[in-house]
C-alpha cells in the first residue's frame, strides 16, 4: 500500500545570533545552517525512513528543487511535487545562545496548490491507501473530501493547531493525531472528549508521558510508555512520530506496536540536532538501546 501526504516542504535557514536583535538593531550572525522542513516533509521522511511506500504531494518553487532531490534521497516519491510560479516556503530562525528562537515562517507554494493537482495526484491511489495531512497547506478539507470518497484512510495531525481547521476536515477522517494541549483546546471549541469526536482511531501525544489511543468504535484507551532519553533538541519529534505510527499500521501492525515503535523512533529523534536530515531508518529504531 501506499501513504499520500498532502504536505509542507520548507527550506529552513537558522543563525546563530549573540542575542534577539532589538527594534532596528542589525546583527552578524556567527553561522548559518540551511536543511530540509516542514511538518509535511518530515513525515513524508519518517514515513519512508520507516520502511513505507510514501508519496509526497506539495509545492516548491524554481529555487526548491534540491529539496525535492533530497526528499528523493531519502526514499520519498516525489512525483507529485509540482513547481510552482511562487517562492518555496522557508523559515528564518533565529537562535540565542541559550537555545532561544524567533521564527518568521513564508508559508509559499505550500499555499498555492491546486484541488487539481491534488485530484490528480489521488487517481492513482487504491482503496486502503492512507491520505495524511496537515495543517501547513491549503486544499486540506478538499483532499479529506476527495480521500474519503476514494475510499482512503484519512488521518490529520492537527498541527500547527487551528480548531476550524480540524473541525472542516472531521467528517472525512479516521485518524487524527494532536498533542496534549491540542486535544484540550479542540474539547474546548468542540466541547466533545477525543473518543467522542466521530473518528475511529485518535492518537494524543503526551510528551515524556508517551502517548493515548483512544478507539472511537468501543471507547477503549490504549497506553503507550515513552522511552526514557535526555533529550537536546525536540524538533521534528512528533513529526517522525507520525509518520512511523501511520507506517507501521501500513505494514498491518496493531495500533499499540505501531505506536511502540513510533516511540522509539520519537525517543532517538530528541537526542539529534535537526528535522527531516537526522529522522533515523527503522533498522536504528529496531536496533535501539534504550
Amino acid at each position: 500500500m501506499a501513504i499520500w501526504n498532502l504536505g509542507s516542504i520548507n527550506i529552513d535557514m537558522v543563525y546563530a545570533l549573540p542575542h534577539m536583535p532589538e527594534p532596528g538593531e542589525t546583527l552578524a550572525a556567527s553561522s548559518f545552517d540551511q536543511g530540509l522542513g516542514g511538518k509535511g516533509a518530515n513525515m513524508s521522511v519518517a514515513a519512508a525512513r520507516a520502511g513505507a511506500h510514501a508519496c509526497h504531494i506539495g509545492g516548491v518553487g524554481s529555487e526548491g528543487k534540491w529539496t525535492v532531490d533530497r526528499l528523493t534521497e531519502y526514499g520519498v516519491d516525489t512525483r507529485y511535487i509540482a513547481q510552482l510560479d511562487t517562492a518555496t516556503g522557508h523559515a528564518i530562525i533565529a537562535v540565542d545562545p541559550s537555545g532561544e528562537n524567533q521564527i518568521i515562517l513564508y508559508p509559499g507554494a505550500n499555499r498555492a496548490l491546486t484541488e487539481d493537482q491534488i485530484g490528480q495526484a489521488l487517481t492513482a491511489a487504491n482503496a486502503g491507501d492512507i491520505l495524511l495531512m496537515q495543517n501547513e497547506t491549503n486544499m486540506q478539507a478538499e483532499a479529506a473530501r476527495i480521500g474519503h470518497q476514494l475510499g482512503l484512510r484519512v488521518a490529520y495531525a492537527a498541527a500547527p493547531f487551528d480548531a476550524e481547521a480540524v473541525q472542516a476536515v472531521l467528517p472525512f477522517i479516521d485518524l487524527l493525531f494532536l498533542n496534549e494541549v491540542e486535544a484540550a483546546q479542540l474539547q474546548a471549541a468542540t466541547g466533545k472528549a477525543p473518543q467522542d469526536l466521530g473518528v475511529d482511531d485518535v492518537i494524543v501525544t503526551l510528551g515524556a508521558k508517551g502517548a493515548r489511543h483512544f478507539n472511537g468504535r468501543d471507547g477503549s484507551k490504549i497506553d503507550v510508555p515513552a522511552q526514557r532519553v535526555t533529550p537536546v533538541d525536540t524538533t521534528g519529534a512528533g513529526d517522525t512520530f507520525t509518520g512511523y505510527v501511520l507506517a507501521a499500521l501500513d505494514r498491518g501492525l496493531p495500533m499499540a506496536q505501531a505506536m511502540t515503535q513510533a516511540s522509539r523512533a520519537g525517543a532517538l529523534m530528541v537526542t539529534r540536532h535537526g528535522a527531516a536530515d537526522v529522522i533515523p531508518d527503522l533498522k536504528e529504531v529496531q536496533e535501539a538501546k534504550f
